[in-house]
């Protein structure tokens, strides 16, 4: 149980990567409010976005600048770290895109709460 316990204080961020991700994922699944499914989404993209750099992260590396005069230099993986910039760029586009949605949709319905809308669609069709 020890061992567990250390192993988890010296690599504390995957633990925080997995409990933010897990708070993000319940906040999706159970608030029916849009803007705070678009938060939720937002804290989970946080998550995997601390998940992957801290795995690129290398204790005592250095900015992976070439060094011609030291050969036995640690450098930190800067692929995790291209990778994120990427996604975060694409979760930036995606939240845009969905808090456009929900303004159309508030104006359209008047709310942005799902299950109001999924009760105003069913009296609509009739069913």
């Amino acid at each position: 149980m020890g061992k567990v316990f250390m192993k988890l204080i010296n690599h504390y961020y995957y633990l925080t990567a997995i409990i933010l991700f897990l708070i993000g994922f319940y906040t999706m699944l159970t608030h029916s409010n849009l803007i705070k499914k678009i938060i939720g989404m937002n804290i989970m993209d946080t998550a995997v976005f601390l998940l992957f750099i801290s795995l690129g992260y290398v204790e005592g590396g250095r900015a992976p600048l070439h060094d011609l005069t030291n050969k036995s230099v640690l450098y930190v993986n800067p692929l995790p770290t291209a990778l994120m910039l990427t996604g975060i760029v694409v979760a930036v586009s995606i939240t845009a895109f969905a808090l456009s949605l929900s303004v159309k949709l508030y104006n359209y319905y008047g709310t942005i709460d799902m299950d109001e809308i999924t009760k105003m669609r069913r009296n609509f069709n009739g069913n």
